[in-house]
């Protein structure tokens, strides 16, 4: 396999193609920079028996240490080709250069803290009778299907992944078509690491969605864990219901930035851009809710758009680019589409951006921060995904009517509390339904604690010791050791 002409699927510890390719392109240019294999059913069924057979033969959902070993190896290897695959981001994913190296970055990190989980598989012992003894052990499920979006494809991949291997859990990963080279470049990292059994994990790169379905609807499959829309996410739901299989699901999400009037207006500004910018707003937590309290909103709202107007698209290549492309120009005209028909329905354009005309940049798919004044939490705009960057404004007076602003929406993934007042960031964080509340922050991740969503933005939690828990089994055992005789 070389990865510079044709990426293909990494299947029981062997590259395998397929009949059919498709082209990799450079989202910044339009250039087409490679191809990759299409993944197929028959693939996924081959891959579901390579990661069935490993799990049941050897030890690694027998021995901790081993599974230990060989993340803590897979990180090492990791951070050795980390410039790799800051790269590839950049090519393939459209990521400027420090937002892909802010990616990378987790993967170490994750890894390492998932070796840690791998040697902490307790369970619980205790006699509940005189010479009785209960016993709850915990023990892998066993293939676990791990479904991978395009945004983030590096670091969430092994988000799931780490927590999967740590519990003892083999894999089949299913990566998306636009990061096909992302997925040969962790196969070539995986291929390094001799502790991990043959067919352990296995990589399989489709742009439609029949290995994915065939993962969800496999009773050889019991675990699925997808990171995706809100709409896929409950098609998993339901195709996994049939076999009651264990799903985690983090989903879509409308990040609000709850502004105080006693906040620090100039780092709220600074990170309110940022939010909106990084991964050209698609991100399951840009920033795409901007709620300002009304003493300040004016002038906030202002700096807010000057800022955003500011703001220069561009490839990765170049130095001064601050938002790189969309992963698509069909994703362009989409958030155009929504743009417009939000502006139809009552927005009010602050900053109207949208698709760049600069000649420079006609190849590639990009677009220009667009902030929307909305009369409402109504609108699609506020209540809708829009995976691009655009922002919409509302304003608040009082401290209830922030958190019901914020919280008028079906989605619960994140939050943002700007204020100094010493109290009020506890207080309001207790009240917002979210899984991840950054105070006078943004996305603060942090893969030693748990990260999800409430509402439709999804089930489970990944990161943190609870990570593991989609992969294990609980399994009680009881005996008399010492039976009285009769």
């Amino acid at each position: 396999m070389a990865r510079e002409n044709t990426a293909q699927h990494w299947i029981d510890g062997a590259w395998v193609g397929s009949a059919r390719t498709s082209d990799s392109v450079n989202p910044a240019t339009g250039e087409v920079i490679g191809s990759y294999a299409e993944g197929d059913a028959e693939l996924g069924r081959a891959a579901i028996e390579a990661a069935s057979r490993a799990f049941a033969e050897g030890d690694w959902r027998l021995d901790p240490m081993v599974r230990a070993t060989a993340l803590s190896h897979l990180a090492d290897a990791y951070d050795q080709r980390l410039g790799e695959v800051i790269q590839t981001l950049t090519e393939e994913n459209g990521k400027l250069r420090h937002e892909a190296g802010f990616e990378a970055h987790f993967i170490v990190r994750a890894l390492r803290f998932a070796a840690g989980l791998a040697l902490q598989p307790h369970g619980r012992v205790t006699d509940t009778h005189p010479g009785r003894q209960a016993m709850s052990i915990r023990q892998p499920v066993g293939v676990a299907g791990i479904v991978v979006p395009w945004n983030s494809p590096a670091y969430l991949c092994i988000r799931a992944l780490a927590p999967a291997l740590a519990a003892g859990c083999t894999a089949v990963v299913k990566m998306p078509g636009q990061a096909a080279r992302t997925a040969a470049l962790m196969s070539e990292i995986l291929d390094s690491v001799p502790e991990l059994p043959k067919g352990a994990v296995n990589v399989v790169i489709e742009s439609g969605s029949d290995v994915a379905r065939l993962l969800v609807e496999s009773p050889r499959v019991p675990v699925i864990s997808f990171t995706g829309s809100t709409a896929t996410g409950r098609l998993v739901a339901q195709g996994a219901a049939a076999h009651f299989k264990r799903v985690g699901l983090e989903l879509g999400g409308k990040t609000p930035h709850l502004v105080f009037a006693d906040a620090d207006q100039e780092a709220a500004l600074a990170t309110a851009v940022q939010s909106c910018t990084v991964f050209a707003g698609q991100f399951c937590m840009t920033g795409s809710r901007v709620l300002v309290q009304r003493e300040i909103a004016d002038a906030f709202t202002a700096a807010l758009a000057e800022r955003l107007e500011a703001v220069r698209p561009g490839p990765a290549a170049d130095p001064a680019s601050q938002i790189g492309p969309l992963i698509d120009k069909a994703s362009v005209a989409r958030v155009d589409a929504a743009v417009e028909a939000a502006i139809a329905a009552g927005a009010k354009p602050i900053v109207r951006g949208g698709p760049s005309t600069r000649p420079e940049l006609a190849g590639g798919a990009f677009y220009h921060p667009t902030l929307l004044a909305v009369p409402d939490s109504s609108l699609p705009i506020v209540q809708e995904e829009t995976f691009g960057p655009v922002q919409t404004v509302q304003v608040f007076d009082t401290e209830a009517e922030a958190i019901a602003l914020a919280n008028d929406t079906e989605y619960g993934l994140s939050a943002c509390v700007w204020t100094r007042d010493a109290d009020r960031p506890v207080r309001v964080a207790r009240q917002l339904d979210a899984g991840l509340i950054s105070v006078n922050s943004w996305a603060n991740l942090t893969i030693e604690f748990e990260e999800g969503g409430f509402k439709s933005s999804g089930v489970g939690r990944l990161g943190g010791l609870a990570s593991v828990e989609d992969f294990l089994e609980y399994k009680q055992i009881t005996q008399d050791y010492a039976p009285v005789p009769h």
